[in-house]
């Protein structure tokens, strides 16, 4: 008796790999094309003479987009959207460094360093308290407001953002804050300082606007209205908060791991190994690499306008990711725990100022 074997069904082509890489790579292009606009725009004067970077401006246009125009996106584009706002942001903070470099750190010598740990530690802390205590928010809302108010604005809240794995309209409401009170300081500053209302010296001047100002582009704006002496003072002690952003991270992600593992949050009641944010490590091997001067100064000023566009691409997936709906519910008291923020900045960073020149300077 013969059998016949059943035919095998031939098996369909593995085509939805292929179709998930190609919706990746045209959600990353199309993130890139948004960024590529986004960096015209904020090229305009009217923009830049605020001191609004092209990241701020990115993030801004991504939530607008993403809330009023999100569904004219294919849903395979998200992936690279969400690569964009992840992976790529790690590698570009990494590439942060190459702008920071330990021989203009150097120039300031301890006054300056004195300054921007004293302003970090404590702006982190009273920004952190304010929020969880008196406003109620979330931890990642509360350290994303203060970490933008204290090393160095919209590329802390990435670094954060990264390091704690946070939802994208938390970043949006940390962001809004640098915003405001960053492009206030840029008016309030100056004026402060022309009308008599701060009585301080050139060096002073650096120390206060490098230490207190958010965003590098707001505290160049400022102090340029004051001297070019004390622009590059307070540009070069702006750069030493930056540098802090490492030893922060590594600090703040221990923390982090340690709070998981007391909450068990894995369900399985083993301890979770600790999650190094490794873009922190190499955001300082590029400042050694920097310092060594190991790169021609060309390509290190290539490098620093792809990482520019790499982290305005960064900001703006995170906005297209952000909900308005979501930010309203914690708007209020984030922008509340932003204003604490910048009120210590003032107040508690001038009385810093003061004090470290009168020993140190």
């Amino acid at each position: 008796m013969n059998t016949l074997a059943t035919p095998v069904a031939s098996r369909p082509a593995p085509t939805a790999p292929l179709g998930q890489t190609r919706g990746q790579l045209n959600g990353i292009l199309f993130v890139a094309l948004f960024a590529a606009a986004v960096t015209q725009l904020a090229a305009l004067p009217f923009i830049a003479n605020l001191g609004l970077s092209p990241l701020i401006v990115g993030i801004v246009g991504g939530a607008i987009y993403g809330n009023a125009l999100r569904d004219g996106m294919p849903e395979s584009w998200a992936s690279g959207v969400n690569f964009s706002a992840r992976k790529l942001l790690r590698i570009a903070v990494a590439f942060f460094g190459l702008r920071v470099s330990l021989q203009e750190i150097a120039q300031v010598g301890l006054p300056g360093l004195t300054v921007s740990v004293l302003v970090v530690v404590s702006t982190l802390a009273i920004g952190t308290w304010a929020g969880m205590k008196l406003m109620k928010l979330d931890r990642d809302t509360a350290l994303l407001t203060a970490a933008g108010s204290a090393i160095c604005g919209a590329a802390a809240v990435l670094a954060f953002e990264s390091t704690l794995q946070s939802e994208p309209h938390k970043s949006a409401m940390a962001v809004g804050s640098v915003v405001l009170f960053g492009t206030l300081s840029m008016f309030l500053y100056p004026l402060a300082l022309h009308l008599g209302w701060l009585h301080l010296d050139t060096l002073g001047v650096g120390l206060f606007f490098g230490g207190t100002i958010h965003e590098v582009a707001q505290v160049v704006g400022a102090a340029s209205n004051v001297s070019p002496e004390a622009t590059h003072i307070a540009t070069i002690v702006k750069m030493t908060r930056v540098m802090l952003l490492v030893p922060v991270l590594l600090v703040i992600g221990m923390w982090v791991n340690r709070s998981r593992n007391n909450a068990q949050t894995d369900g399985s009641g083993t301890k979770r190994k600790l999650a190094i944010p490794w873009f922190a490590l190499g955001f300082l091997a590029l400042v050694i690499v920097n310092s060594l001067h190991v790169l021609p100064g060309s390509a290190t000023h290539t490098l620093n306008t792809l990482d520019t566009f790499a982290l305005t691409m960064a900001m703006t997936a995170l906005g297209i990711e952000t909900r308005i709906a979501q930010i309203r519910q914690a708007g209020p008291r984030a922008l509340v725990t932003g204003a604490i923020v910048y009120a210590w900045l003032i107040g508690g960073g001038l009385a810093i100022t003061m004090g470290v020149e009168r020993l140190l300077g």
